[in-house]
């Protein structure tokens, strides 16, 4: 059936209103990815400075048996999976879904699940997982710390009590050319012993030997909880650059079918007016033409 005039205009209208819509989103994910980007670099010298806390701390004496605990089987496995609260992600979500189903049936045991985003926790629940709280995604970097803080508090039982549970993140992480991301899985705990000794074994690069103050067992249970926190935060705004690099692609391909629709449409549209035009002129001519 041919759309009138009319029906036609608001469709274009309507295409135009859209495509505005997609190149603020466009913009506001292209924007967005920068200042996470940025925040992941920034973290990077926080997590050396963490890190070099931690060779301090080992290289005391018996601080590496103090903390030696290896993994207890018994224990269910505690999984923190980082996804979106929004759509127009793409296969974000998807892909995410199926790479933490195919990793948590190889390593196997009881499971339970912290999720990050609506999205995901939806797909997770249709997969058959066991999910124990869902968490809102930060819309921006200063959203990221308090969810951190959370996090942490939701699993503190798992490294606080001296409990070896296993912690495994699972997120996306951006790749090295625009708007590339790929799953990745971490595991963070237990911190077994040969976790500890590559820390120790690294050379320490400042001028004088390091030295703890007060008790190194809680100097160092301090550090493995920045530890946590700095891992958790990493993981949490990679996954956000990734789904903003995703979310710019499907705007990028969304932006590119509304120009091509618009196109079209804007044919159609100038070909019928041109058509009535026409109607309406022989209709004038063939009039005159009857009275004369």
């Amino acid at each position: 059936m041919t759309d009138s005039l009319e029906a036609l205009r608001n469709r274009v209208d309507g295409a135009v209103n859209l495509q505005a819509v997609v190149r603020t989103m466009k913009a506001l994910s292209a924007s967005s990815i920068t200042q996470y980007e940025n925040s992941v670099r920034a973290l990077d010298s926080y997590y050396t400075a963490v890190e070099q806390g931690l060779i301090a701390c080992l290289k005391q004496p018996n601080a590496l048996h103090s903390f030696a605990k290896e993994q207890d089987r018994s224990c269910p496995a505690a999984v923190i999976v980082f996804g979106s609260d929004q759509g127009l992600v793409g296969q974000f979500n998807d892909s995410l879904t199926e790479f933490v189903r195919l990793k948590l049936t190889k390593i196997g045991g009881e499971q339970k699940l912290w999720v990050v985003g609506e999205r995901i926790h939806g797909r997770l629940q249709d997969a058959g997982l066991a999910l124990e709280n869902c968490f809102n995604v930060p819309g921006s970097v200063e959203g990221v710390t308090p969810l951190v803080g959370e996090l942490l508090l939701a699993t503190a039982h798992l490294w606080e009590s001296g409990i070896q549970s296993p912690l495994y993140l699972f997120h996306h992480r951006p790749g090295n050319l625009s708007g590339e991301y790929s799953p990745r899985m971490h595991q963070l705990l237990p911190l077994d012993s040969s976790w500890q000794k590559i820390l120790q074994q690294q050379p320490w690069t400042g001028m004088s030997l390091p030295e703890t103050l007060g008790t190194t067992a809680l100097t160092l249970r301090a550090l493995i909880r920045e530890y946590l926190f700095v891992s958790l935060y990493q993981s949490c705004v990679e996954s956000l650059a990734s789904e903003n690099a995703s979310r710019l692609i499907a705007m990028q391909r969304a932006e590119k079918n509304i120009e091509d629709m618009l196109v079209s449409l804007r044919d159609k549209y100038h070909y019928q007016r041109q058509d009535a035009i026409d109607t309406e002129l022989f209709d004038v001519a063939a009039g005159y033409t009857a009275k004369y």
